[in-house]
This record gives structure tokens, sequence and C-alpha cells, in this order.
């Protein structure tokens, strides 16, 4: 077949699925109905993670921070020297159950500061951008027979993209294709197998879940209209994972968090999208608490391409930095903890004097969800799925 054709394929294809809300990109194979449940939430631009779990008790903190230092309400505290930023209100509920553990200090092995290396890097699990091409989460799946993905978006993403089967799902404000439409896309592609079953997954999909369909924007009442998409988003990705034939990890994303200007401002942009992310990741919880076991085999990870500079820049904003931190919440979690290999804020002790040192590597954080949650086989993440990192330790997530 000629690229021209293959292109051609594929773009009937879309058209055919984006007439049927929700959207669906074609696949087959099933997993098992009762094993382990992974959810990544991709926080792109670069989570200031000083913000979002600051260090109060760190020496060098007010001084470093200055006028980040400085919060509307006093922030929630963790354990050690650490606190949580008082928009992550469900966040430190979910803390104080220990279903939440925070790994601070971490990021990819990367320093040139560019979000699209970052980001090729982060979600691709190479050792130096671009040089994979498909995702670790997608390699993942791949290792599993009959492993599937799902992205809560209109395009699957690197990180899900490989050998394994994914889905797509996203709201959508289009009408609903009459059933003459359905008939004649059907007579279309009933001499093309890929597309016909693309079409037919889509309408099996919209059968199945005939709300999703409806209300796209719909959100919780009460909830800010910034939040409603995210919220609505993990609430419909808790729903497919409870699915007997749903999908064995799901992928969100927020975008929005390259905050170089106002991020302390009171009801700033980035208190407005860590309230939005706090309330994403509570109706993620609620949504797959509400099947029997569903959330004590389920594993939420929330990661950003890199930290932010220490001290804030000219616009009370802060630049590309190094060290952040990440979320690891689920069921089996032992969370209500701290990990970090806590390096200090003192100019002498960050990295080139800027940034927040990187004491875990974040690799180590997804080969261990991977290896101990996914029973992805070590074998295969030494050899494909996250190449180059057989020597990092595993980090001490679980409960006994």
């Amino acid at each position: 077949m000629s690229p021209l054709m293959s292109t051609r394929r594929g773009l009937l294809a879309a058209a055919a699925l984006t007439s049927l809300a929700p959207l669906s990109l074609a696949l087959a194979g099933s997993g098992r109905p009762d094993g382990p449940r992974l959810v990544l939430v991709i926080l792109r631009g670069g989570l200031d993670g000083l913000s979002a779990v600051p260090v109060p008790g760190d020496p060098a903190f007010a001084a470093a921070r200055g006028a980040l230092a400085q919060f509307a309400e006093a922030p929630r505290p963790l354990d050690g020297p650490f606190a949580l930023h008082p928009a992550l209100e469900q966040l430190h509920a979910m803390y104080q159950r220990r279903e939440l553990a925070v790994v601070h200090a971490t990021g990819l092995p990367y320093k040139e500061r560019s979000h699209f290396e970052a980001q090729q890097l982060l979600e691709s699990g190479g050792q130096r951008p671009y040089e994979l091409s498909s995702g670790w989460l997608g390699r993942a799946l791949g290792a599993a027979p009959g492993a599937k993905g799902l992205a809560l978006q209109t395009a699957v993403p690197l990180v899900l993209r490989g050998p394994a089967a994914v889905d797509s799902w996203a709201p959508s404000a289009l009408p609903d294709p009459s059933p003459d439409l359905l008939q004649r896309l059907a007579r279309l592609y009933e001499s093309d197998p890929a597309l016909a079953q693309a079409l037919e997954r889509a309408r099996a999909l919209r059968a199945d879940h005939p709300d999703m369909a409806s209300s796209p924007m719909a959100g919780p009442a009460g909830a800010r209209p910034q939040q409603q998409n995210g919220v609505l988003l993990a609430q419909r990705a808790a729903e497919f994972l409870a699915r007997a034939d749903g999908p064995q990890a799901a992928v969100l994303e927020l975008g929005g968090w390259d905050t170089h200007a106002n991020q302390a401002a009171a009801q700033g942009p980035l208190d407005a999208n860590l309230r939005r992310l706090d309330a994403m990741l509570a109706a993620l919880r609620e949504g797959l608490a509400a099947t029997p076991g569903l959330w004590q085999r389920s594993v939420v990870l929330v990661v950003t391409e890199f930290g932010r500079e220490v001290a804030s820049n000219g616009t009370q904003g802060t630049d590309h930095g190094s060290g952040g931190a990440a979320f690891v919440l689920g069921g089996g979690v032992r969370g209500g903890r701290v990990l970090a290999d806590w390096p200090g804020l003192a100019t002498q002790e960050r990295f080139e004097g800027r940034d927040l040192r990187i004491t875990t590597d974040l690799r180590a954080l997804l080969r261990t969800v991977l290896h101990e949650h996914l029973r992805t086989p070590a074998a295969a993440l030494d050899r494909e799925v996250l190449p180059g990192t057989r020597g990092l330790a595993s980090l001490p997530l679980w409960r006994a």
C-alpha cells in the first residue's frame, strides 16, 4: 500500500470516528478484568514542585523563594519539612488516609530546559531526545498479551504509542450522527477490514455508554468551569477502567504549568491549575472506588517534564529548571509519606546554583510502578521499555 493510500485510510477512519461521540480509535484485545490498573497524568509545561510541595522546614526556603514562599493560606502540613499547596485540599485528604505518596527532588537526567525535548523523553522513556519514537507505556502494555491502553483525548500521545492496542475517547460537541449516515459509512467501509473494525468499535462503545455522548462539558454541581472538563475526563477514565473488557492503563493530561509570570498570585493561573488538578484526582479516586476492589488495585501516577528554578524571575514567576515533584496515589500505595533524599535549597546545594537538585531519577519511579504493579517483566524493562534503567533502585511504594 502506498503512503498516500495509508494516510487517506487513516483520515477516513478518523472522520468516521469523529462523527461518533465519544471518539474511539480502532483496536481489539482484552485484558484481565481483575488485574492491576494504571492511570498516568501528565502535567505539561513544567510544574513548579516547590510551589505544589513547598518545604517550609528547609532553612533556606523563605530566602530562596522570596515572594513565592508566601501563600494566601497556610500550606497543608506533610511529614518532615514538607507541605502541600493550600489549593490541594483533596490530595491532602488522600495523604492523611495514607493513599498518597509524594516523590520530591525527582526528575529526568536531562538538563537542557527544552519543553519539547523533555516531554519527548518523559513519554518515550529514552536516554536522549528523539532516540525512541514510541512510548514506554505503549511498549510495556505490548509486553503483556491482550493488554491495551486508553487516551482521554482526541489523539493518542507518544507515551501510549507502541505495539499495544490503544483506544481514544474525548467529549464531543458534535451532533449525533444520523442512522442513514452510519449505514452509508458501514457500506463504504465494508470492503476494508481496518475501517470496518474502527467503525464498529466506535459504535459499540457509544452503545455501551450513551451518556458519554451527551452534555460533554458537564461537571459536578459547584465545580468551577475550568475544572469541569478535567473532572469529566477523570470520571470517564474510571468508568472505562472498571469494564471487564476495559483498558489496563489510561492517560490524561493537564496543560498550563509553564508559570513564567504571576505565579504566586492568589487566584492566579498556578492556583487555578492546582485546584483543577485537585478536582480531577479527587474525581478519579471517587470513580475508581465506586467499583469494589478497583481502587485497591489501581495506581495513579502524576508526573511533569521538569521542575522550575528555585528563585523567582523578574515577573514573579519561575523559569525552566530541573528537580520537581511527582505524586503516586492508590488504595495499595503506602502513602502518608514524602520520599525524598532532600538536597537542600541553599545556593551551593542547587544544580548550577539555580535548580532543585535531582536526587531520585524519575525513571526509577516509572520502573517501580511498571515492574511491581503492572508486572512488566524485568527483561522487557531492561531491553525495550525503559532502556538504561537496570541499575536504578526500586522505590518503597507499596503497603505490606
